[in-house]
C-alpha cells in the first residue's frame, strides 16, 4: 500500500470510527527504523543519499544548493 493508498482510505474512513480503528489497527504502515526509508531530507523530502553528518539532515542535492550559505566550502 503507497503513502496516496493511505491517505485515501483514512479521509474515506473518517466518517466512520469504529471501521476506522479496525483499519488503524491492522492496516497501520510500520515505523521504519533501519533502511533507506528509516530517513528522509528536511528540505525536499527526498529518501536517498541522506547525509546525517553535523546533524544535517539533507539530501545529498540539497546539500550542494545550499552547502556555502551554511559555511562550507569546495576545496578543488
Amino acid at each position: 500500500m503507497t503513502a496516496s493508498d493511505w491517505k485515501k482510505i483514512t479521509k474515506q474512513l473518517r466518517n466512520k470510527p469504529a471501521v476506522m480503528q479496525k483499519f488503524l489497527k491492522h492496516s497501520k504502515p510500520k515505523d521504519r527504523k533501519t533502511g533507506i526509508a528509516a530517513r528522509k531530507c528536511e528540505r525536499c523530502g527526498r529518501f536517498g543519499a541522506h547525509l546525517n553528518q553535523y546533524n544535517l539532515n539533507l539530501c545529498r542535492h540539497c546539500f550542494r544548493e545550499i552547502a556555502e550559505e551554511i559555511g562550507f566550502r569546495k576545496y578543488s
